[in-house]
């Protein structure tokens, strides 16, 4: 029986993908076990994002071979897609394999032999058309479920059209069927992701469905506690979501919005397809709606074409708004797309120093919203995550609390008063369902 492992990089949906694959394994014989465990065959599923990520793969690539001298390295996912001959010339990988191919690896590597050349089984993105049901299991106490791929969005930083080809989507009844599998474990919360999660419901390039919709059928199911919406377009997420989602009993109030710059003219250069007044628009009607909804942001800083004034009205629009937390990304140029072919580059340095002031305010943000929610109840989630001796959890609104370890509370949902932001910057608890332990 030979031994695989799989490392993923990545965005949820890599992790969905990568859990799918590995079933896969299991079915025909495979044996899964840990990075270090010296496996027979490492399959690393990579992201192209940031150039960070394209690094990272190489150094797993080069640990994997310190494992397993021997092993069998294949390399899928983005990165894959878009620099397969780049990948190919790392030292140490047996195959790279494209979006069309990685869920058939399997079948095209044959037993996984290694050969005298890197094999490169990548095709068109062109070809990337047909929807390959995922989600993840046994992986986290969250699981990741794919409802919909690719993007039509030509965003001019964006390298994911190129990756992972037009938008496609699985379809409600198949969803459902996956989610009612998912409900005979012992999962508690599922995510639903995809690369534009908001456009769901194109099929063989027709719309045939809507996002409301899935989402109403997906509260039906019984045996799941919780939903969560990971990442969803401003522009694509209504009043109709909103308005559901804050009456719903299974789907939590958190909602994760790109927003990329608050400068209409740094907005129109990346060719998003809303400007600032919409996206604060959204965050009126959640906070409207639901007052204690947790929003996480989306930033980029350093786009081309971004002057200082560009950046401070970006930060005093993210200032000035009711969000919870933000993401942030340094810009980095990325091959073939429009935005590395514009002038006026802004300095390295800059861009950094632009980060840090967003990371600082992410954290001034994330603060205030903790305050907001202290001496309130709430159910947490408690996770298999343990560091000096305490185990943590997220409550349905996304605020992250430590609680001393229980083996009895893990993947447990149990109510709670939040106490106190402690020096981790999490929030301890209060005792308030009788099983719960303190610390």
């Amino acid at each position: 029986m030979k031994k695989v492992a799989f490392y993923t990089l990545g965005c949820k949906l890599n992790f969905s993908e990568t859990s799918t694959i590995s079933r896969k394994f299991k079915e025909k014989g495979y044996s899964k076990v840990d990075f270090n465990d010296t496996p027979d065959i490492f399959i690393i599923n990579t992201c192209s994002v940031t150039e960070n990520a394209d690094k990272k793969c190489k150094k797993i690539v080069k640990e994997a071979r310190k494992i397993s001298p021997d092993a069998f390295v294949a390399i899928i996912g983005c990165y894959a897609q878009l620099k397969p001959k780049e990948i190919s010339e790392i030292s140490g990988v047996d195959a790279v394999l494209g979006a069309a191919e990685k869920f058939r690896l399997i079948e095209l590597l044959d037993g996984f032999v290694r050969q005298p050349q890197t094999q490169i089984l990548t095709s068109k993105i062109s070809e990337a058309k047909a929807f390959n049901n995922s989600y993840s299991i046994n992986d986290r106490t969250r699981t990741f479920l794919k409802v919909q791929d690719g993007c039509n969005y030509g965003c001019t930083f964006c390298t994911i059209p190129l990756a992972r080809g037009k938008s496609r989507s699985d379809t409600i009844v198949n969803i459902v069927n996956s989610a009612i599998e998912i409900a005979t474990t012992d999962v508690k919360e599922i995510v639903i992701t995809g690369v534009n999660t908001g456009d769901f419901g194109i099929q063989n390039g027709k719309r045939e469905e809507r996002f409301i919709d899935l989402i109403k059928a997906l509260d039906k199911i019984e045996g799941v506690e919780r939903f969560r919406i990971s990442s969803i377009e401003p522009n694509l997420l209504g009043n109709d979501a909103i308005e559901f989602v804050a009456n719903s009993k299974r789907f939590v109030p958190h909602f994760h919005i790109p927003l990329q710059s608050g400068s209409n003219k740094i907005l129109r250069a990346m060719k998003r397809r809303y400007e600032r007044e919409l996206y604060a628009d959204r965050v009126r009607e959640i906070k409207n709606k639901m007052p204690h909804c947790c929003i996480g942001v989306d930033v980029i800083v350093g786009f081309p074409g971004e002057s200082d004034e560009d950046f401070m009205e970006t930060y005093n629009f993210i200032n000035n708004l009711e969000v919870s937390y933000l993401h942030v990304f340094t810009y980095s140029e990325r091959a073939n797309t429009m935005a590395s072919n514009m002038d006026d580059s802004v300095p390295v340095k800059t861009r950094n120093e632009r980060s840090k002031m967003l990371r600082n305010l992410s954290e001034k943000k994330r603060r205030k919203f903790y305050e907001d929610n202290l001496n309130k109840e709430a159910n947490v989630l408690f996770e298999n995550d343990i560091e000096n001796g305490l185990m943590h959890g997220f409550t349905e609104n996304y605020v992250r609390v430590s609680a001393k370890y229980d083996p009895i509370l893990v993947n447990e949902l149990k109510q709670v008063k939040l106490v106190n932001i402690n020096e981790s910057g999490h929030m301890d608890v209060e005792e308030i369902s009788p099983e719960f332990v303190k610390q």
